[in-house]
């Protein structure tokens, strides 16, 4: 456990310090920001220290070990490597300014507060899908949550008044790299496509593992209640998308709504329960 402390503390200084390097040339210079292979190299470094400190906290020899903050990280760190991989064919330079900080932070807090507990019958197979993908659902939403944000930002910058054009700061000069609203929009529902489809096997996976340990076809507990919440939102929101024609602030609304609500399945409840009220496993 205290080498994942390590790496998860490494994680946060190496996010950092990309995040520096990509807004500190922003400020002096007053231009977009731009991934170089350098850049991309230290980032993919990063990424390797982060999955690193994952895999020693969660895979020990007495089984699977998961906690609020190490579920959060890992659903962060799948996103980001899902960033990193989008990256290679589209400019998402600025994405960067939120999810830098935003994993420098949360590796920092999964450093801090590293206790979980042991998850039964991790030799389980299905178990182990069900968990991997269940975590795949975690970064792929929240990095559609956070690319949601940023859109919203866009859009705002996009309906500014002209005279405000040559008031705007750092922040907003560094998005005009970014492509047009519209191609931005059409990567989100692709981002939220592809988080539906895989919290659509989290949820199958999940029956699965139910129906082997507990013999229920739907266990009745908060996890499982906000999980289908947060999977029909995301229904929803698409069949709004396809129906009538759902974008902007509505999109925005709903991707973060579903978010939340995934993030309470698990992540909000045991930061409650561990931190706020002290409780272990047993309490």
């Amino acid at each position: 456990m205290s080498a994942s402390i390590v790496f998860h503390g490494l994680a946060a200084i190496a996010y950092g310090i990309l995040a520096l390097s990509l807004w500190l040339p922003i400020q002096k210079y007053q231009h977009s920001p731009h991934l170089d292979r350098t850049f991309r190299v230290g980032l993919l470094a990063a990424l390797i220290i982060h999955g690193t400190g994952l895999l020693l906290a969660i895979i020990l020899p007495q089984g699977l070990h998961i906690g609020w903050a190490l579920a959060l990280s890992a659903g962060l760190w799948l996103g980001m490597v899902v960033f990193w991989f989008e990256s290679l064919y589209l400019r998402l330079d600025s994405l960067l300014l939120i999810l830098l900080p935003t994993a420098a932070l949360v590796s920092l807090i999964t450093a801090l507060f590293p206790e979980g507990i042991i998850v039964h019958h991790a030799d389980n197979d299905w178990l182990r899908v069900h968990l991997l993908i269940a975590l795949a659902a975690y970064g792929l939403s929240g990095v559609a949550a956070m690319h949601a944000i940023l859109i919203a930002v866009l859009d705002r910058q996009l309906h500014r008044p002209v005279q405000a054009i040559g008031q705007q700061n750092s922040w907003y000069r560094a998005l005009d790299s970014m492509p047009p609203l519209m191609v931005q929009e059409t990567l989100l529902f692709r981002l939220i496509r592809f988080a539906f489809i895989v919290l659509t096997l989290t949820v199958l996976t999940g029956i699965a593992v139910s129906l082997r340990v507990d013999n229920q076809l739907v266990p009745l507990d908060h996890k499982t209640l906000f999980t289908l919440l947060s999977w029909l939102t995301f229904g929803a929101l698409l069949i709004g998308r396809r129906l009538r024609g759902w974008r902007g602030r509505t999109a925005l609304k709903w991707t973060l709504a579903g978010f939340c609500l995934l993030l309470l399945a698990y992540t909000g409840s045991r930061f409650v329960l561990d931190v706020i009220l002290q409780r272990g496993p047993f309490g």
